[in-house]
């Protein structure tokens, strides 16, 4: 109950039959993934999620696996302030206590990758002494 609680769709318990966890995994592709939404883009830039893919201007852009999560992580909190600490939590799992620049390292790749002009950023904002803002 917990876990449904929490948000699970589904669960199975142990021992289970490998034909019954596979009849649920097809019954859960059956629903289908979510229609990306339309404010999944930037300008022109253009997120799926389900595919991990970014492209700007109809070309995709190679991003690492860890600039896909925090570029999904601004995304989640569009024109809100995150904080440094709260992206270090959510995107590497970091505890309260780490202190580095991973953060701004890889906004400052975000911002080469996607951004027309780096040092001067449309999409990817700065907000000073606290994080970032995605802005819509």
């Amino acid at each position: 109950m917990r876990g449904l609680k929490m948000g699970a769709d589904d669960y199975v318990t142990k021992p289970f039959g490998l034909l019954e966890l596979l009849a649920r995994v097809e019954a859960l592709l059956r629903r289908g993934a979510p229609a990306p939404a339309a404010s999944d883009g930037l300008g022109d830039v253009s997120i799926d999620r389900a595919g991990r893919v970014v492209t700007r201007r109809g070309e995709p852009i190679d991003l690492a696996p860890k600039e896909f999560d925090l570029l999904l992580a601004l995304l989640a909190r569009r024109n809100a302030v995150v904080s440094r600490l709260e992206l270090m939590k959510n995107v590497w799992g970091y505890a309260d206590s780490v202190v580095t620049r991973t953060v701004d390292t890889h906004i400052a790749e975000l911002r080469r990758k996607l951004e027309d002009d780096p040092g001067a950023p449309r999409y990817i904002l700065t907000v000073r002494k606290i994080g970032y803002r995605l802005k819509a």
